[in-house]
C-alpha cells in the first residue's frame, strides 16, 4: 500500500446516548481500513465518549487497540446499566421497537424526570458512566494524544454559549459535562463553572475541525433523523420528532452557514486551497461527507437512547459497522476530490 491512498479524514460524532453504540460500530469500521487516516474528532455527549476511548486506545495499541477499547467501553455500559439509578435496564426489547415507551418502567422515568430534579432523585450524584470513563480512559494520555486532535462540545449553564474544550483541557469531567442531560444528571463543575450536554449547542460542532485541522474531508457520523415523512400525531410521536429536531437544530445552522460561505467564496472566485489557511480558504476546500442510517434509526424512539443492554447496543455497532461499509463502497474514491453531501438543500 503506498501513502498516496490513505485518505485524511476529520469526524463530527453527534451525541444521542445509547444509540452512540451506531458509531462505535460505524468508528470500528473506519479503523478497519488502513486507506483512512483520522486527523480530528470533534465529539458531544456519546459521541465525546466515543472519541477519547478511541484516541485512548491509539496510543495503547494502534487500530486494534482503538478498536478493542470501544469494545470493551460499550460493554462496561452495558454491564454497569442495572446497577445505576440514572441508567435503565435492558428492558426495552420486551416492549417494541427496542424502546422503553408505552412500558411501565417508560412511563415511570417519564414522570419522574418531569416531577423531581437531578438533586432530589438523585442526592448522591451517582453516575456510573463517570467512574466506567475514569477506569477505562487514561486522560493524561489523551491529552497527549499524537495520533488524532480531539475536540469536545459542552454548554455553559450560566452564560448560554458553546464551550468547545481543546484536547489539552480534557479530562473525564469535561467528557461528562458534554453528556450532562439536566433533567437526568447534575451540571458538571469545571473550573468555577457549570456546564450541561453540548447537544443544546453543537451536537457536534464542526468549526474547531474546519479551523483547526489540516483535513479537508469532514465526514459527519449522524445519529438523530433529519427526515421524517410521516407526520406525528400521538404525544409520544411528537416528543421525540421535537428531541431529534432540538438536537439537530445546532447542526443545521452550521451545515446552512458553511453552504453559504462556500457559496459567496464561488462568487467571489476564491479556489479552494488558495492563499494562506485563513478560515475563508478552510471553508472554500472543505469537502462534506455524511455517514447515517435513517431508515433504522429513525425507528427507534427517544427512550430507546437509555437502553444500554448488550443485545441492543450490539445491533447497533452492526447497524453502524454496516453504514460505514456501504458509505465506504459508495464514497472512498470521492475523497480528497468532492463533496458527497449536499449543502444546497441547507440554503432554503
Amino acid at each position: 500500500m503506498t501513502s498516496r491512498r490513505i485518505r485524511h479524514i476529520d469526524l463530527a460524532l453527534q451525541g444521542g446516548g445509547a444509540h452512540g453504540a451506531f458509531t462505535w460500530g460505524v468508528l470500528d469500521r473506519l479503523l478497519e481500513d488502513e486507506r483512512i487516516e483520522i486527523d480530528a474528532i470533534s465529539g458531544t455527549s456519546a459521541g465525546a465518549m466515543n472519541a477519547v476511548v478511541l484516541a485512548d486506545g491509539l496510543m495503547t495499541g494502534g487500530r486494534e487497540g482503538a478498536r478493542e477499547a470501544l469494545r470493551r467501553f460499550w460493554s462496561r455500559v452495558s454491564n454497569a446499566s442495572g446497577r445505576g439509578p440514572m441508567v435503565p435496564q435492558a428492558l426495552g426489547a420486551f416492549f417494541g421497537n427496542w424502546s422503553l415507551e408505552g412500558s411501565p418502567l417508560g412511563m415511570y422515568l417519564d414522570w419522574v424526570g418531569r416531577s423531581l430534579s437531578p438533586h432530589q432523585m438523585n442526592p448522591l450524584d451517582i453516575n456510573p458512566l463517570r467512574d466506567i470513563l475514569a477506569a477505562e480512559v487514561d486522560f493524561e494520555r489523551v491529552r497527549g494524544c499524537s495520533k488524532v486532535r480531539l475536540f469536545v462540545s459542552a454548554t455553559n449553564v450560566r452564560t448560554g454559549a458553546l464551550k468547545e474544550f481543546r484536547q489539552s483541557e480534557l479530562s473525564a469531567n469535561a467528557v461528562m459535562a458534554s453528556a450532562c442531560l439536566p433533567l437526568l444528571f447534575r451540571a458538571v463543575e469545571i473550573d468555577g463553572e457549570a456546564y450541561w450536554d453540548g447537544g443544546y449547542l453543537g451536537n457536534p460542532s464542526l468549526l474547531p475541525l474546519i479551523s483547526e485541522s489540516p483535513a479537508h474531508d469532514l465526514v459527519l457520523v449522524q445519529i438523530n433523523p433529519s427526515r421524517r415523512e410521516a407526520l406525528p400525531t400521538t404525544a409520544a410521536d411528537i416528543l421525540d420528532r421535537l428531541n431529534e429536531i432540538t438536537f439537530n437544530s445546532s447542526l443545521v445552522k452550521e451545515l446552512r452557514s458553511v453552504a453559504l460561505l462556500q457559496q459567496l467564496l464561488r462568487l467571489e472566485g476564491v479556489p479552494p486551497g488558495a492563499g494562506r489557511a485563513s478560515l475563508f480558504t478552510q471553508v472554500a476546500a472543505l469537502r462534506m461527507h455524511r455517514i447515517e442510517a435513517e431508515a433504522e434509526l429513525g425507528g427507534l424512539g427517544t427512550a430507546s437512547k437509555l437502553n444500554a443492554g448488550w443485545p441492543f447496543l450490539t445491533r447497533l455497532h452492526r447497524i453502524g459497522h454496516r453504514a460505514a461499509q456501504a458509505w465506504l463502497e459508495t464514497n472512498f474514491t470521492h475523497l480528497g476530490r468532492r463533496s458527497t453531501l449536499a449543502l444546497e438543500p441547507f440554503l432554503t
